[in-house]
């Protein structure tokens, strides 16, 4: 529940935008909200909605106008909030996921719960692997590197 959203966000991301001066440290934190918003609650409720993403979404552009920078940087937190949503499959539960166009209550357990451990644990893995990927591939063993990326989110741009 760690490693499948932020290594899917995190891989996603990259592929689509390719672009080193995206701050993907906040796509991580936006890829890990749904799930550390709703498991209080019980389940996926309203951060694992098309709505909260596009809330955040609409949040980020009013408030950072004129601020093109601090826009800039947290931009990344509504997309990484939509490669959660896409980690977990949620397009797949219409009533949650349109909430709340197809009316229903927002009931039932975390995505990444609802298929079993093994599965878990295989998502678990292959968001591992695609953090360590990134690591290798961004230089993140290198301490310039690195100090950089914790302190901007922005990767080497030879990449």
């Amino acid at each position: 529940m760690i490693f499948w959203p932020a290594g899917v966000a995190l891989g996603l991301v990259w592929l689509v935008f390719r672009d080193p001066a995206f701050d993907y440290r906040m796509v991580v934190v936006g890829a890990l909200l749904p799930d550390l918003i709703d498991a209080p609650f019980g389940g996926a409720r309203l951060a694992h909605t098309l709505l909260a993403a596009v809330a955040v979404l609409t949040v980020v552009m009013l408030a950072t106008r004129g601020h093109r920078h601090v826009r800039r940087s947290l931009l990344a937190v509504p997309i990484g909030m939509f490669a959660h949503l896409v980690a977990d499959g949620m397009w797949a539960r219409t009533e949650a996921f349109w909430y709340p166009a197809f009316g229903g209550p927002l009931t039932g357990r975390l995505p990444a719960l609802d298929h079993g451990l093994t599965v878990l644990l295989l998502e678990e893995l292959a968001g591992f692997l695609v953090v360590a990927w990134c690591w290798q591939r961004f230089r993140l063993s290198d301490a310039k590197v690195r100090r950089t990326f914790l302190k901007t989110g922005h990767l080497p741009r030879d990449l």
